[in-house]
């Protein structure tokens, strides 16, 4: 299985997003963080079946959340660049290649 490594700023904004979805409803937030949970395990298991968003990385779109899983892989690891909201500033992440 592959291993993931984050992009530092990763962090901040899967913490920004949880708290905003916890501030609309409780447990909103948890929702959140269980489906990129999720999506973290998916692109472990099968890194090369999302598709690409450029030459370099590919994109994972959650479901129930306007959120993608922006990553690069090789043949070990995925390095996820971002995670990120579609709608806003959707390619701040690109200086991360």
């Amino acid at each position: 299985m592959t291993e993931l490594i984050f992009h530092p700023s990763v962090l901040s904004k899967v913490q920004a997003a949880y708290t905003w979805y916890e501030e609309q409803a409780t447990g909103l937030g948890d929702d959140f963080i269980t489906e990129l949970e999720s999506a973290y395990k998916f692109i472990k298991q099968l890194p090369t079946t999302w598709p690409k968003l450029s030459k370099n990385t590919r994109r994972f779109v959650l479901t129930k959340f306007p959120y993608a899983v922006v990553y690069k892989s090789d043949k070990n690891t995925c390095f996820v660049l971002a995670v990120m909201h579609q709608s806003r500033k959707p390619l701040y992440w690109q200086d991360r290649q």
